[in-house]
């Protein structure tokens, strides 16, 4: 089909490069650098790799009655900012982007400045899942700044991957708030991993897949011969070779 409703318009893809865009959009030229590099550079590749710092945590996994352990976990941060008092703060930056343009045209584009709450509101309704995993992820990079940018397509109505975005406007939050705003529960997450984690610690040395029903609050955990997703990986390895 052809249109706002293609494949590639709808596909995840062009969420991912919304996304990726932005963050970089929003930075300074003068970038802070620190004293280990990107761990995720290629040195053969002569394309530059996204800028974005890597933090390790080293977080406690505490349980009543439960042997402790200890959860080691690389987070992301998108930037760098300074506040008024010259402090260094760490931020995350995300795009939400209108990808419902009913009759064509952009709803954003004329409720944004009045109506942001009830725009970021229904976001919350329709995507509640993505808003908590960005919410998650800066708390445990322990970022002290969540930035939303929004961002619709300049012309509604085009098609293929020559689409262009524009970009409406921005919004800072503070993630622990926000986690509140988003009846996101913390201490309920945790609680979940623990038990994720302890479930895993009783399974035979193995290969196994974590997959959640869709619609529905039910994790299920498949175990899957060892080599499973190795072949896909090889044949991407063959196709290059071959090129």
């Amino acid at each position: 089909s052809s249109g706002i409703n293609a494949e590639w318009p709808l596909r995840p893809g062009e969420a991912t490069y919304i996304n990726q865009n932005f963050s970089q959009q929003c930075l300074k030229r003068e970038a802070k650098t620190y004293k280990r590099p990107n761990p995720f550079a290629n040195e053969e590749d002569d394309n530059e790799p996204s800028s974005v710092a890597y933090r390790y945590r080293k977080i406690p996994l505490l349980g009543p009655g439960a042997e402790p352990l200890t959860l080691i976990c690389r987070c992301e941060v998108d930037a760098v900012t300074t506040s008024a008092n010259g402090e260094e703060k760490y931020m995350n930056i995300k795009a939400l982007n209108e990808w419902d343009l009913k009759g064509g045209a952009s709803e954003w584009r004329q409720k944004l400045d009045t109506q942001r709450g009830d725009i970021l509101t229904t976001e919350m309704k329709n995507n509640k899942c993505k808003l908590a995993k960005w919410t998650v992820s800066s708390i445990l990079a322990g970022s002290d700044l969540l930035k939303f940018g929004y961002v619709t397509r300049s012309m509604p109505r085009s098609s293929g991957e020559s689409i262009g975005h524009s970009i409406l406007g921005t919004q800072e939050f503070i993630p622990k708030q926000f986690a509140a705003q988003i009846s996101l529960d913390m201490n309920n997450a945790w609680g979940i991993l623990r038990v994720i984690v302890d479930r895993c610690m009783q399974l035979k040395d193995g290969k196994y897949v974590l997959y959640k029903e869709p619609g529905k609050g039910i994790l299920r955990i498949y175990k899957v011969p060892l080599n499973t997703f190795e072949e896909d990986n090889d044949d991407s390895d063959e196709e290059e070779e071959g090129k």
